[in-house]
């Protein structure tokens, strides 16, 4: 398995270090006192979003992460070792979850953030702290704080600027494959796509980046088919892309089945801009298309726009209607390709 987005994580910080019970014994210093120093605190484990990870599949081989104890202090007023933290490392667009599977602790959306899941024990104070003109000799020294142990789950939702939605053998794929350097498995059998594939796409000197995730079908939210787990990597698009496949016998049926899965899902996703395409229209005559662009234009009170992914027809229009709903704060300058200087000896 390549693609994780889920991950049930065992975690515990480091417990404190207790402190020293320790008097000052020097030749020729009568009254030496107490110099019992302070317990080291325990060490944290904190999540850390980095570059170059997509996928949780880390977390599937080694699910106990334990951050390291504080040491016990010493005499001579010296203040024992801070335990070391333990990071996790997960990709950008990753959400820290509670036991419960519900709770959001934290959202990590940019490269670099971290956050403290659980902070280690404070270590304990030594004798010297005790020391009063009434308890010049105080013999306790306060034991460290307990770590944190704890259940939570990493959930990964891709980051994107469009998502890709349909029901399975809509070319969602073949869309991805012909406008980007993505190359998700194409056949034409239901279900080719078994995990989310991410695509960047140019189109007028700008480019963004488009999702596709495994098909839906009647019921996915009720578990039918793969479900709809994968609906959560396009939570976060400004977009939705909803392919219809124009080869069916019933297009106004096929995309009321995926508009009733999106509003069965809950959140704001049925409220997404969305944008309509009747797909394989090369595989259709212009009467067949015109029908059929009527009748989804009816159902979706929307433009509906044909096209066709393998033959690439309407393709670019499709990509300037996407990029129009796009922010331009997300959209990236295309790379311009250099042309390579001539060789020379």
């Amino acid at each position: 398995m390549k693609f994780l987005d889920l991950a049930k994580v065992y975690i515990r910080s480091g417990s404190g270090g207790g402190g020293s019970v320790s008097f000052r014994r020097e030749k020729y210093i009568e009254y030496g006192g107490p110099d019992g120093g302070d317990g080291g605190g325990g060490g944290n484990v904190i999540v850390e979003t980095v570059e170059g990870l997509n996928t949780l599949i880390d977390f599937r081989y080694q699910q106990h992460f334990f951050a390291k104890n504080g040491q016990p202090g010493m005499g001579q007023q010296r203040t024992g070792k801070t335990g070391e933290d333990i990071i996790l490392r997960v990709p950008v667009g990753t959400e820290v979850l509670d036991e419960d599977e519900e709770t959001v602790l934290a959202d990590m959306t940019e490269i670099g953030q971290r956050f403290v899941v659980a902070k280690g024990g404070n270590g304990g104070w030594g004798n010297l702290h005790f020391k009063s003109a009434t308890n010049q000799a105080p013999r306790r020294a306060n034991p460290g704080q307990p770590g944190v142990e704890r259940t939570i789950w990493l959930r990964l939702k891709l980051i994107a600027d469009a998502g890709l939605l349909g029901l399975p053998n809509a070319g969602k794929s073949t869309f991805l494959a012909a406008t980007s350097n993505a190359r998700p498995k194409i056949a034409d059998y239901p279900f080719t796509t078994l995990h989310p594939n991410l695509g960047v796409v140019g189109v007028d000197n700008v480019e963004f980046v488009i999702a596709d995730i495994p098909g839906l079908i009647e019921g996915a939210s009720e578990g039918k088919g793969i479900g709809d787990r994968f609906l959560g990597h396009v939570e976060r698009c400004s977009v939705l892309l909803h392919l219809v496949d124009g080869t069916s016998e019933d297009v106004v049926s096929d995309y009321q089945t995926i508009i009733t899965e999106l509003e069965k899902y809950g959140g704001d996703l049925a409220f997404k801009p969305r944008v309509t395409v009747l797909n394989k229209v090369d595989a259709l005559d212009a009467d067949e298309v015109k029908e059929k662009l009527k009748a989804l234009k009816k159902a979706s009170k929307a433009k509906v726009m044909p096209m066709s992914g393998v033959a690439r027809e309407g393709v670019q229009d499709v990509l300037r209607a996407l990029r129009a709903e796009i922010d331009d704060s997300r959209l990236r300058e295309k790379r311009l390709t250099e042309e390579p200087e001539p060789w020379r000896p």
